[in-house]
């Protein structure tokens, strides 16, 4: 073993996590951007906001290898969507992905974790998709739009008439809230919950013969 693998084995023990471990979080991750890629925006929501599934792979790698594992995996995915494609709001949605991931991710993932059942993961699903949709509305309103806002020197009144455009009943915040932040994540991590109780057994277990090799 040369002195660059022992390190990194070093590394990887500290954190409770294994080689292969590691290598999976990378794949897991730039699979993740990759997915981010395709985003688009949905129906009737909020036009800033846009829907992708990249919260598949962290949740299964979550689930698979546990909640160090799952923000690692955001963090990859948000690092190699910033190298590859750039920013194009000044990091707030790359911020805002971060946060929003790990408000989905992190509480299903722990409630498995306690004891590892299709039910828990259910539940924990669940909790992580109500948490996320509440997080993003106290993110968006009081962090993430007004730091944007303030940096592209634009106005409430312009970003309340951008979704009132596409949804007449999001006519103020509290109604962008209501019909717009709430509905989309219920929406996103919805679709993701399910997709992931369909595919997670199919991928987790050539993934965990893997790791036991």
């Amino acid at each position: 073993m040369n002195g660059n693998s022992a390190k990194k084995e070093i590394a990887a023990d500290k954190m409770g996590l294994s080689a292969k471990e590691i290598a999976l979080i990378g794949l897991f991750g730039a699979l993740g951007a990759i997915l981010m890629m395709f985003r688009f925006p949905i129906p009737f929501m909020p036009p800033y906001m846009s829907f992708d599934l990249s919260g598949l792979l962290e949740m299964i790698g979550g689930f698979m290898m546990g909640p160090v594992a799952a923000v690692m995996i955001i963090l990859v995915k948000i690092l190699v969507q910033v190298v590859t494609t750039g920013t194009k709001s000044a990091m707030t949605g790359e911020l805002q992905n971060f946060i929003l991931s790990c408000a989905y991710v992190l509480p299903a993932v722990v409630i498995y974790d306690c004891h590892k059942t299709r039910k828990r993961a259910i539940v924990g699903m669940v909790v992580g998709t109500v948490i996320c949709a509440l997080v993003a509305v106290l993110t968006n309103i009081y962090l993430i739009i007004p730091f944007y806002v303030n940096l592209m020197g634009m106005t409430w009144e312009a970003i309340v008439e951008m979704c009132t455009k596409v949804n007449p009943l999001m006519k103020d915040v509290p109604t962008m809230a209501i019909f717009g932040i709430i509905p989309f994540n219920l929406i996103k991590y919805g679709i993701t919950s399910i997709l992931t109780l369909i595919v997670y057994k199919k991928i987790s277990r050539p993934m965990k013969e893997f790791m036991r090799k």
